[in-house]
């Protein structure tokens, strides 16, 4: 069983707005046999940390899961003294080598962690990341910038040089998976249960958004990708190597590979796409959620 805080800036349902986080949350609560999600610390990124947080707690409440803490994180990059990240120290010090963080969004309450206890790094198991990437991301229409990584770059970089055990899935490494419209009509139109049609109100619209502004016939699931990571590694391919880490790549994002690197950091690339998929429509079904009338 995984000891679990989830770090993230989950916007699922808002308009113009990503709803990964938000399935990566809904994936997380399918693995409730695996996981024991104690807690949500939220974060700026795809909008404003209050957003953020009124969305956690509006979509905890639909889902009858208001028994999971949610912390108010930093508002923006060096904000560090947050009631997420002393909520972060707490877990660390209860779950002493056993926590896994999970984190999504900007690193700033990480790092606000990291400066109220120098060892807080030491003491986590695990740390997987969604951000960085290693080329840039270009699509049809334009290039897509990188908005995890390059929103606290300092807070980044401590994270990737002093994180213990820390994978990242990179936005190109998700490129190889595209979920488009008609799988998700195959796959969640057909199902009776609640909780497909919950997602299907919710995520219809960023099927829209990513092709007028992307040229993209479908979404990437990025934040599910570290998701799906974090549960079920054996879906993945890992790829260690070495790198050398700066402040000034990382306001774009940039994770630059150096053979003689100093520092060293797991890149995993997703292996079969339909086990990989099949997983991740699995795992949501097993979330429960009331119907109307029930």
């Amino acid at each position: 069983m995984k000891q679990i805080v989830f770090d993230c800036d989950n916007t699922f349902g808002v308009k113009n707005c990503d709803v990964d986080d938000g399935l990566a949350l809904l994936y997380l609560l399918g693995c409730e046999k695996e996981a024991n999600l104690h807690g949500i610390t939220t974060t700026y990124g795809n909008n404003r940390l209050e957003v953020v947080y009124d969305t956690t707690c509006g979509m905890l409440k639909d889902l009858g899961r208001e028994d999971i803490t949610v912390k108010r994180g930093g508002s923006e990059a060096a904000d560090y003294d947050s009631e997420a990240a002393d909520y972060l120290v707490k877990m660390a010090d209860r779950y002493l080598g056993e926590l896994s963080v999970l984190a999504t969004g900007s690193l700033t309450n990480l790092q606000g962690a990291y400066e109220k206890d120098s060892r807080f790094f030491e003491k986590i198991k695990e740390i997987v990341l969604m951000g960085g990437i290693t080329e840039p991301l270009v699509f049809e229409k334009k290039v897509m910038d990188e908005l995890n990584f390059s929103c606290d770059p300092h807070a980044s970089c401590n994270v990737l040089k002093y994180g213990k055990n820390v994978s990242v899935i990179t936005g190109n490494n998700c490129l190889k998976v595209l979920f488009t419209k008609e799988e998700y009509k195959r796959e969640l139109f057909t199902r009776k249960e609640a909780i497909a049609r919950y997602i299907r109100e919710r995520t219809d619209y960023w099927f829209g958004y990513n092709e007028e502004d992307y040229g993209i016939k479908g979404f990437y699931n990025w934040d599910v990708t570290a998701a799906v990571y974090l549960m079920h590694p054996e879906l993945f391919t890992d790829c260690k190597g070495r790198f050398s880490f700066s402040e000034e790549d990382l306001r774009t994002g940039y994770l630059r590979k150096a053979a003689d690197g100093p520092w060293q950091c797991n890149l995993p690339e997703i292996g079969d796409e339909r086990a990989f998929k099949r997983n991740i429509y699995d795992t949501w079904m097993k979330v429960h959620i009331l119907a109307e009338g029930e």
